[in-house]
């Protein structure tokens, strides 16, 4: 029988719904009440998450002055405004689902407005006023089940569509602490695993040996690297050359993206998992602990593109111990289709959660075999 012909390589895809990794299409209940429940939410939890709102204004679309006053009126296809307090950008043409997961990649929940859009997860709200006989297509995970004031039972045809009803966490719509409760621990179990990740492909041109190997505490330094990972993450990996690849090994990330250095290999690591976080560390700094590696897992910030560590004496983010979200990937993505293959420009340039250091000495790299001496003397 001849091989089937696949016209694409095999890439693990991130676990996106149709705007964002975390979304909530609520539905059964007239738009304003969904839009009043979608504002009370946001209250609760904006300190907290990163939050957008996605609904359809239907009764617009036939007014003509619905462009007035907007450049789009006069030909444009888009146009920008810097409105202080926020930014505002205005587009002609359609959205397709591409468009939108690239534009909602960096919220940490999308609340739809369902009656308009679907969502991967629903909020179901049972309001009389609302029959959803006709919509059950948009029911494939309900997650929250609200009742209307004056609502107490679920109708015949829901329960019907929705086996598991009886299971699913129900509350009155205006028991909005509850509600905003749940969306929470929703969130918190959806939270990215951690991934580690020791950069061992590197050439060591200035050592003039190979810094993996280098024996600090008894072992190779990136197999010391590696048992400290292991130890504070859920799954621990060396970054590897291909001619390094061990075959059949399950525990190693070999380049794909080559020739970029460790931007490479962060890319390699997220092409291999969207959909964790990866903690990156290098071989060439022997003064980080597992102590320094809980530290920036216990001030991890999810809602950032990553978390990491200050050096004082760069000035700027250390990129080469810290904790990238999965929405890095885009932006790390998106840099490189700039021309720029450089980590802590990315870091420089996004929203990331930044640590300062009581001692800001374990970050020191050791590169050179000068560097070397001097540490051995520090380390005893």
């Amino acid at each position: 029988m001849a091989k089937k012909h696949q016209k694409h390589a095999k890439l693990t895809r991130p676990a996106l719904g149709h705007f964002g990794r975390n979304e909530l299409a609520i539905l059964g209940t007239p738009c304003g009440e969904i839009k009043k429940l979608a504002r009370t939410i946001s209250e609760q939890l904006s300190s907290r998450y990163k939050i957008a709102y996605v609904d359809a204004d239907h009764k617009s679309a036939d007014d003509e002055s619905n462009l007035e006053g907007s450049s789009l009126a006069y030909g444009n296809q888009l146009e920008y405004v810097d409105k202080i307090d926020f930014h505002r950008f205005d587009q002609m043409g359609e959205f397709n689902s591409f468009d939108y997961k690239k534009k909602f990649i960096d919220q940490d929940l999308v609340l739809v407005n369902g009656n308009h859009f679907e969502g991967n997860q629903q909020i179901l709200v049972i309001d009389s006023r609302k029959s959803l006989e006709k919509k059950l297509h948009k029911l494939t995970q309900v997650g929250l089940i609200l009742f209307q004031e004056g609502e107490s039972e679920i109708p015949d045809y829901l329960q019907a569509h929705i086996p598991n009803w009886s299971e699913i966490p129900q509350f009155s719509i205006g028991d909005t602490k509850s509600i905003a409760s749940w969306i929470s621990k929703t969130l918190e179990n959806n939270l990215p695993a951690i991934h580690g990740l020791v950069l061992a492909g590197g050439q060591s041109t200035r050592m003039k040996r190979d810094k993996s190997e280098i024996n600090y505490f008894g072992k190779g330094q990136k197999d010391f690297m590696y048992d400290l990972l292991a130890n504070v993450s859920d799954k621990a990996y060396y970054s590897v050359r291909q001619d390094q690849a061990t075959a059949d090994s399950t525990n190693e990330v070999v380049d794909t993206f080559t020739e970029l250095g460790p931007y490479g290999a962060i890319l390699s690591a997220f092409r291999t998992n969207p959909n964790t976080a990866w903690l990156i560390t290098a071989c060439d700094q022997p003064f980080i602990t597992k102590e320094t590696l809980e530290l920036l897992i216990s001030k991890r910030n999810p809602s950032k593109v990553a978390t990491a560590f200050y050096n004082p004496e760069t000035e700027f983010p250390e990129p080469l111990i810290t904790l990238w979200e999965p929405r890095a990937y885009s932006h790390l993505l998106h840099f490189l289709s700039l021309g720029y293959s450089c980590p802590r420009k990315v870091l420089i340039n996004t929203d990331i959660e930044i640590i300062h250091l009581d001692d800001p000495t374990v970050l020191k790299n050791v590169n050179t075999p000068e560097e070397y001496e001097e540490a051995i003397k520090i380390l005893g």
